[in-house]
């Protein structure tokens, strides 16, 4: 058996609720454990983070949050026995190479392919592509302009860290309010242009907090859901895609 797993939008360090995110870290942390056990016996072939691990990540040349100390170490065990790639969310955008260089885990800005047991997999975070989504591609642009976040490194880590978490709230509000208004998934509709114009088996995202599995053609629209309400994450082996629950 090859399993492949996804995981997405866990938004570790969420609320005020510090119980809360503990409990919430705790969930994750079993099914890593799972992962990292599967990989030991060879039936784990590779994990992907599709996004949102942390509600929010800004780290410095010397200085990472503190917060989840736990998954940190156990995404380097997991790495130790197989590959783990990292696709950057609309929350966690502050990645400088302390996951390249200390876990050895490459990080992505944009969006990937993959062939997983001969089928064509294309694996995107979501954010940017909800309809009439200009207005957050250039804030996007900005929140990752490299310039921009060494100026921002330059801020004290207690003060830029809150300030990194004010952000990622009001993206989440932002997206939240777009989402309500709209009465079309504009993910879905990327998903199916790529499945029925480029031809690939599974289009895998995140982003919008609801799972799906929906059959478009040929292929599949696959959301992972999320760790905040659904508990959810993906699974692909011999015998197709698969949603989970923690």
């Amino acid at each position: 058996m090859s399993n492949y797993y996804f995981i997405s939008d866990c938004h570790l360090g969420f609320g005020r609720d510090r119980f809360a995110d503990r409990m919430r870290e705790e969930r994750l942390l079993v099914v890593l454990e799972k992962i990292k056990t599967e990989a030991k016996s060879g039936e784990a072939r590779h994990l992907f983070i599709v996004g949102d691990l942390f509600d929010s990540w800004f780290e410095y040349r010397q200085v990472i949050p503190k917060r989840h100390v736990r998954t940190l170490a156990m995404l380097a065990e997991i790495r130790k026995l197989i590959p783990v790639e990292y696709l950057m969310g609309n929350h966690d955008f502050g990645h400088r190479n302390y996951f390249q260089d200390e876990l050895n885990i490459p990080i992505y800005g944009g969006d990937i392919e993959r062939e997983l047991l001969g089928k064509k997999f294309y694996i995107a975070h979501g954010d940017g592509k909800a309809l009439k989504d200009t207005g957050y591609l250039i804030l996007r642009k900005i929140l990752r302009n490299k310039f921009l976040l060494w100026c921002f490194s330059w801020i004290h880590p207690d003060i830029g860290i809150w300030i990194a978490e004010r952000m990622s709230g009001g993206s989440r509000a932002y997206t939240d309010t777009r989402d309500a208004l709209q009465k079309q998934d504009g993910l879905r509709i990327f998903a199916e242009k790529k499945i029925v114009e480029d031809t690939f088996d599974y289009v895998v995202m995140g982003h919008r907090h609801k799972p799906q599995e929906d059959k478009i053609g040929n292929g599949w629209y696959i959301n992972l859901g999320d760790w905040l309400k659904s508990y959810t994450y993906g699974k692909f082996d011999e015998g197709g895609f698969h949603i989970e629950h923690a």
